[in-house]
C-alpha cells in the first residue's frame, strides 16, 4: 500500500507542475489565469500567447501524463495489494492509477491553488501511452473539429467523447482485439465525463454563442 501512495502521491506532483503559469511568466511576465478565459491551460496560452506556445504547453502537459505512466508508474514493485480481476497485469494497472493521478493533478494543482487546466492534454499523453491507435483517432476528431469550428473547447470535448466510441466501434464492429478492452474501456469514459466537468463553463459559453474563437495571426 506505501507503495502505491508514493506513485500515486509522486504522479500528482508531476501532474501539479503549472507549465502555463511558467511558461506566461518567462514569456510576458504575466500570469496566465489573469487573461483570456482564466484558465491555466494550454488553450487560454494559444488564445493569449501565441499557437507556438500554446502547443509547446499542450506537448509539456502531454507530456506530464506520458512521465507519470511510463515512468513515475515503474516505482512499483512488490505485490498488487488488492485482487486483480482485470485482464491487465499488476503493472498496467499501476500505470492506469498513476495517470489519473497526474490528471487530478493538472487539474486541481498544488502549486497554484488547486486551480489548474482541464485535462485534456495531460490525459492525451495517458491514453497515447496506453491505447494509441484510438487515441490518435481521437486527435483526428479534435483537429477537425476545431478546424471547422474554431472552437478549442468543443474540439477537445468532440476528442475526449470520439475515443471510447471509437473503441467500442474497433472492437464490436470491426473486431479488433483490443487488449484490456474492458479495463479501458471504463476509464476512457472516466476521462471524458471528467473533462466535460471540467468545461462546463465553455458548455455554458458555446450553448449561449460567447465562447472565443481561435484567432491565427497573419504576418
Amino acid at each position: 500500500m506505501l507503495n502505491l501512495f508514493v506513485i500515486a502521491l509522486f504522479s500528482y506532483l508531476v501532474g501539479s507542475i503549472p507549465t502555463s503559469i511558467i511558461m506566461s511568466k518567462i514569456v510576458k511576465g504575466i500570469d496566465i489565469r489573469q487573461h483570456g478565459s482564466g484558465n491555466a491551460g494550454g488553450s487560454n496560452v494559444f488564445r493569449v500567447l501565441g499557437w507556438k506556445y500554446g502547443i509547446s504547453v499542450i506537448l509539456l502537459d502531454a507530456l506530464k501524463g506520458a512521465i507519470a505512466v511510463l515512468l513515475v508508474a515503474r516505482l512499483y514493485f512488490g505485490d498488487f495489494p488488492f485482487p486483480n480481476a482485470t485482464p491487465f497485469n499488476d503493472f498496467t494497472l499501476v500505470q492506469i492509477m498513476a495517470g489519473v493521478f497526474a490528471i487530478l493533478g493538472h487539474i486541481w494543482t498544488i502549486f497554484a491553488g488547486f486551480k489548474g487546466g482541464k485535462g485534456i492534454a495531460t490525459g492525451l499523453g495517458i491514453l497515447v501511452s496506453i491505447v494509441t491507435i484510438d487515441m490518435l483517432f481521437g486527435l483526428v476528431v479534435f483537429a477537425i473539429v476545431v478546424g471547422v469550428s474554431k472552437y478549442i473547447s468543443l474540439g477537445s470535448l468532440a476528442a475526449a467523447f470520439s475515443v471510447p466510441v471509437i473503441m467500442i466501434v474497433r472492437e464490436n464492429v470491426f473486431g479488433v482485439d483490443i487488449s484490456g478492452y474492458h479495463t479501458i474501456l471504463p476509464l476512457t469514459i472516466f476521462l471524458a465525463v471528467l473533462v466535460m466537468f471540467t468545461h462546463k463553463e465553455n458548455i455554458k459559453r458555446l450553448l449561449q454563442g460567447s465562447e472565443n474563437k481561435i484567432k491565427l495571426k497573419k504576418k
